[in-house]
């Protein structure tokens, strides 16, 4: 009878002991789950600004920055004209569908969306610049046009005689005539570089202007005759 009850007790305490361990068992499961739902709750809540605040960065910079413009263009001088064959970059801002490079027709003019035809040639860029600005008005509210020279085909200068190349050339900014020398291969052994000159017509009258050759060559600017449109050269 007395060992019957010690193995009772004994089977008791043993099942006491395995009922706590489930029990902490329980308890750290529960808890471990609790930190991961946790976790799940905070993450998106602590992301979410995040994601919120880079489209409006984006919003405020382009309400507040203006673009700037990419497009290549050719130094002119304040002489400078549009003609016939000139590519130009039309910019407005905030309008991409109403910006493109045009070329210049034969008939002096670009066609541009909403515009229609313009008639450009004898234009500064400057003047086309104002004069599309006031055609927009109607359409787009404070256009803001651009007008870029990308390339000019119009102003030509001719060289002939003891040189490389001979042919026309296109005269895009400042260039001076012993840098068409240099760009046509230069003069031939026969060629007397002493007696080059420059054929220019102004108010229709033909002026003939000598080049001193030597001279330029030694790095005088004085010496070095700046081209203008028309200008031809002869080399004897």
């Amino acid at each position: 009878m007395t060992r019957l009850i010690s193995v009772s007790l004994c089977g008791c305490k043993t099942g006491l002991r395995i009922g706590l361990l489930l029990v902490a068992f329980v308890s750290a499961i529960s808890a471990v789950s609790a930190e991961g739902t946790v976790a799940q709750d905070v993450s998106p809540t602590q992301e979410a600004p995040k994601t919120a605040e880079k489209p409006k960065d984006k919003e405020e910079t382009s309400a507040t920055t203006k673009p700037t413009d990419t497009a290549a263009g050719v130094p002119v001088d304040d002489a400078y004209r549009i003609g016939l064959d000139d590519q130009l970059m039309i910019s407005v801002w905030r309008e991409p569908e109403l910006s493109m490079s045009v070329v210049v027709r034969p008939d002096g003019m670009i066609t541009l969306p909403l515009l229609s035809d313009v008639h450009v040639v004898g234009l500064k860029p400057t003047e086309l610049q104002e004069l599309l600005t006031e055609k927009l008005k109607p359409f787009v509210s404070e256009p803001q046009v651009t007008v870029v020279v990308q390339g000019i085909r119009s102003r030509k200068v001719y060289l002939v005689g003891k040189v490389a190349k001979q042919g026309s050339f296109n005269l895009e900014g400042g260039q001076t005539v012993l840098q068409l020398l240099a760009a046509a291969g230069g003069v031939t052994p026969f060629g007397k570089a002493d007696s080059i000159y420059i054929l220019r017509t102004e108010k229709k009258k033909q002026m003939r202007i000598p080049f001193q050759y030597k001279k330029a060559l030694k790095g005088g600017t004085k010496d070095d005759v700046l081209l203008q449109p028309g200008d031809i050269i002869v080399v004897p």
